[in-house]
């Protein structure tokens, strides 16, 4: 502001300083908010992305199918057949069978891992292009903050203004230096991955 040498002119520039302050405390946060589900699932992407999980579901589930199928045919196998084995026999095929039904319960556990492994793997580019387009979005837009409104777990908190992270001033009112800064923008998590269909859990009869 240009100071004019009149009598009032400090008076002027104060009052001035005063109005431009109190207008910029009065200015309202542009808030915002995105059902990220309902992006995500009109992307170009999401179609393949799904298919590719259906397929990749499938072949879990056709070998858990036969895993289970085989285990099945023992146990019949073992039931019809247990009154002409031997004590030491019996005693075999009993571990056999427990064995294989861990192996079955291991595998299930290890394809659903493997399930949302490979969904966060397709999904990942698509994220980030919503990421990369939300943040777009918001800096033209004029948003200062914007959340997700999908309630289904992501992240509730999509853009924000870098000085509005104080995760650095609480560590160093602990007393600990703040390392590298973590990205405060942190892009939407993907659904959970539907499980592997469960095995057929058929018990033996252990000979005490």
């Amino acid at each position: 502001m240009k100071i004019f040498r009149l009598t009032l002119a400090a008076a002027l520039l104060t009052a001035g300083t005063l109005a431009a302050t109190s207008a910029q405390a009065q200015a309202p946060l542009k808030i915002g908010y995105t059902d990220v589900q309902y992006v995500l699932s009109r992307m170009p992407e999401s179609k393949q992305i799904e298919s590719e999980l259906k397929t990749y579901n499938d072949q879990l589930a056709a070998q858990l199918k036969s895993k289970s199928s085989e285990f099945e045919t023992k146990v019949k196998a073992y039931q019809q057949g247990g009154p002409t084995m031997t004590e030491v026999v019996k005693a075999d095929k009993e571990k056999e069978l427990q064995n294989m039904q861990q192996s079955i319960q291991e595998f299930q556990r290890n394809a659903e891992q493997s399930l949302q492994q490979k969904q966060q793997t397709l999904l990942k580019p698509a994220l980030d292009k919503l990421q990369k387009n939300i943040d777009e979005v918001a800096e033209e837009s004029g948003y200062t903050y914007i959340f997700n409104s999908d309630g289904g777990g992501s992240p509730l908190l999509l853009h924000a203004p870098k000085d509005g992270d104080i995760s650095d001033l609480v560590l160093k009112k602990m007393g600990i230096t703040p390392g590298a800064a973590a990205p405060i923008k942190s892009g939407p998590a993907p659904a959970p991955a539907a499980a592997a269909p469960a095995p057929s859990k058929t018990k033996t009869k252990t000979k005490k």
